[in-house]
C-alpha cells in the first residue's frame, strides 16, 4: 500500500498500487537526475497509461526532495497546447509541481548544468490569492487570482530522447526542469486571455507562435480545470501557490548560449538566456 504523501495533503487516501514497481519507477528517474544521464522510459515498469501509479512515482519523488530541503511553490500544467500533444505523442494534460530553487525571474542567466535535455515553452503564470475548491469554474476563477504574469517554462525530461508515454512523463514531474516568471499584472481583467497573442524567439528567430486559446481554450479554463482535477485526487490549490497554465505554442531545445524572448500582447513580455 502506498499513500500520496505531498507534504501539503497528509490525509490523502492510500492507492493501491505495487510498491516494488513504483520504488524502481522512482529510483530510475531519481539516478537520472542525479548523475545527469537520462534514463530508459518508466513505462516498463508502471504501463503506459497507467495514471494513478504515474502520480504514486511523481509523489514519490517530491516526498524525497522536500525532505531533502526542497521547497514546493506550485503546480504547473502540462500538455494543455495540441502541438505540444503532437510533439511528445500524447493525448491529455496532467500536471506536476514547481520548486523555488528553479524558479527565474525574467532577465535571469540561467545554468544548463542543472539541465539535461531542456526545451522551452512560453506560456502564463498566475499566483492564487486563496485557497481554490475544487467546484470552481472558469467564470468565478479571476476572484481568486492576485495576479498573472508572462512566463517561460523550461521542460526537462530525465528520460532519454524525450520518449515518453502519458505515464512517463506523469511520473518524471510533468517533464518539469524550471520556471521563469515575468513583470505581474494585478489589473488584467480587461484582458482577453484566449485572444492573448504569444510570440517567442531564440536568439533572434522566431521560433514558437500561439494563442491563449491555444491553452486548453484559456489560460483559465486550464486553471479551472487543475483545480478540479487535483481537488478530486485530494491535493487541492492552496492560497499563494504559482500555476503555470501551460504552453501556448511548440516547445523548443534550448543551448548554451542561447537567448530566450517571449513577448505577450497586452500583457507584457519575458527573457533568459542559458549558459
Amino acid at each position: 500500500m502506498l499513500r500520496s504523501i505531498w507534504p501539503r495533503a497528509c490525509n490523502v487516501p492510500e492507492i493501491k498500487l505495487d510498491p516494488q514497481s513504483i520504488a524502481a519507477a522512482a529510483d530510475r528517474l531519481t539516478a537520472a537526475a542525479a548523475t545527469g544521464n537520462p534514463c530508459e522510459p518508466v513505462r516498463d515498469l508502471i504501463g503506459r497509461e497507467d495514471v494513478a501509479a504515474a502520480y504514486a512515482v511523481q509523489h514519490r519523488n517530491e516526498a524525497m526532495a522536500c525532505r531533502a530541503g526542497r521547497k514546493v511553490v506550485g503546480r504547473k500544467i502540462g500538455l494543455t497546447s495540441l502541438s505540444v500533444q503532437q510533439q511528445l505523442g500524447v493525448d491529455q494534460p496532467d500536471f506536476g509541481s514547481l520548486y523555488a530553487d528553479r524558479g527565474y525571474v525574467s532577465g535571469a542567466v540561467v545554468d544548463l548544468a542543472h539541465y539535461l535535455q531542456p526545451r522551452a515553452e512560453a506560456e502564463v503564470a498566475l499566483k492564487l490569492r486563496h485557497d481554490i475548491p475544487g467546484t470552481i469554474s472558469e467564470a468565478d476563477l479571476p476572484d481568486a487570482v492576485e495576479w498573472i504574469a508572462p512566463a517561460i517554462e523550461i521542460a526537462d525530461s530525465r528520460i532519454m530522447n524525450w520518449d515518453i508515454t502519458l505515464a512517463d512523463t506523469i511520473a518524471d514531474n510533468a517533464s518539469y526542469g524550471g520556471h521563469v516568471i515575468g513583470p505581474f499584472y494585478t489589473d488584467w481583467r480587461g484582458l482577453d486571455l484566449p485572444k492573448l497573442q504569444m510570440t517567442m524567439t531564440l536568439n533572434g528567430r522566431v521560433i514558437s507562435q500561439g494563442r491563449g486559446r491555444d491553452c486548453m481554450g484559456s489560460p483559465l479554463k486550464a486553471a479551472a480545470w487543475l483545480a478540479r482535477y487535483v481537488s478530486d485526487i485530494g491535493l487541492p490549490l492552496r492560497a499563494g501557490e504559482i500555476v503555470l497554465t501551460g504552453a501556448l505554442g511548440p516547445m523548443a531545445p534550448i543551448r548554451t548560449g542561447d537567448k530566450l524572448h517571449a513577448v505577450f500582447a497586452d500583457l507584457g513580455e519575458v527573457a533568459c538566456q542559458f549558459h
